[in-house]
């Protein structure tokens, strides 16, 4: 602006009139970029999901306080229509930015490439974006954020908590409950679980089952589980199986068997101040949804990158609750 003031300098009076023209058309350019509307693709694993649902809330929020809306994209549980449902949103040009919570998080890899390479900022949250279960770091380059807990630390953490959880029992019987059995993460936590478990060769897995992160599911699942083994001593699995698990042990009065879980729902934080279960370990939906959109907004309005970032890590007694401290933790969904 300043060569052009100059440049006209002759004529006083046309150069005022070019300057407050260029001032007027400078405002206009910085009203249309400050109000520039933006469309955020949120590619939910699954809208029903009790843990999926505060996640979501709080990226609405933020997405909401930003003038940014959102479109969510229910792919129900199936990563090929995942796949397909984040191909449609690259293809439809309608979007500055997209938000994944993968289901199978190496199948997603290609096409979240695809977006990256159109200009789409994207920013990871909750599950893995990539084939290594064993890190919170980004796995694929150009991503604006990553907002991840790793199942690896989980199945480990709960390895640890079931072994304690045996000890007095010699063999100690383990039932775990799967989620999504053969898929991740359950593979990667099951696979950490296993390693954990072997250490202690009076422990081991007697009966397995498959809950779907439903407390129905779960309970029917663990029913017959306990008709098989009776004489179980531990039952491990997400917040909504021992859910399911704490009801079938109750039509029973079975007060023996104790519960390890993950999750740290409300539902856990109620059942581990009465004691009926034994510990959960922390997950964080409602910050990673705040997190993440924050992350996406700050990609699309300035370019920048935030990195990777475990709201996990920074918890308490790292993230496992117990009766005797799960007043430091607050419940981020219901369970």
């Amino acid at each position: 602006m300043m060569r052009t003031k100059m440049r006209w300098l002759v004529g006083i009076a046309a150069g005022a009139t070019l300057l407050s023209s260029a001032l007027t058309g400078l405002g206009v350019a910085q009203a249309a970029t400050k109000h520039k509307h933006y469309k955020v693709a949120y590619m939910s694993y699954g809208v029903a999901n009790s843990y999926d649902a505060p996640m979501l809330a709080a990226a609405k929020a933020v997405a909401g306080a930003n003038g940014i809306s959102v479109t969510v994209f229910d792919s129900q549980s199936s990563y090929t229509t995942q796949v397909s449902q984040l191909q449609d949103v690259i293809n439809s040009g309608q979007y500055q930015g997209v938000i994944t919570q993968p289901i199978y998080g190496a199948a997603l890899i290609s096409t979240v490439k695809k977006a990256l390479k159109k200009g789409i900022k994207v920013v990871n949250i909750d599950q893995i974006l990539g084939a290594k279960y064993t890190s919170d770091q980004i796995q694929v380059p150009g991503l604006s954020g990553n907002v991840v807990f790793f199942p690896s630390k989980i199945g480990t953490q709960l390895g640890q908590l079931t072994n304690q959880a045996c000890a007095g029992a010699n063999p100690c019987k383990i039932g775990l409950v799967h989620n999504y059995t053969g898929y991740e993460p359950d593979s990667a936590i099951t696979t950490a679980f296993d390693t954990q478990i072997a250490k202690n060769a009076s422990d081991s897995i007697v009966a397995q089952a498959d809950g779907l992160y439903q407390a129905g599911v779960a309970l029917t699942q663990v029913q017959d589980m306990l008709v098989a083994n009776p004489s179980l001593n531990v039952i491990v699995g997400s917040d909504q199986d021992c859910e399911g698990a704490q009801s079938a042990l109750a039509a029973v009065k079975n007060t023996t068997v104790k519960l390890v879980c993950y999750g740290a729902s409300a539902a856990g934080v109620t059942a581990l101040k009465s004691g009926a279960w034994f510990a959960d370990v922390a997950q964080m939906p409602a910050t990673e949804g705040q997190i993440g959109m924050s992350m996406l907004i700050k990609a699309m309005k300035t370019g920048k990158k935030s990195g990777s970032e475990n709201p996990v890590a920074a918890l308490p007694n790292n993230g496992i609750l117990t009766k005797a401290n799960v007043n430091k933790f607050t419940a981020e969904w219901p369970g």
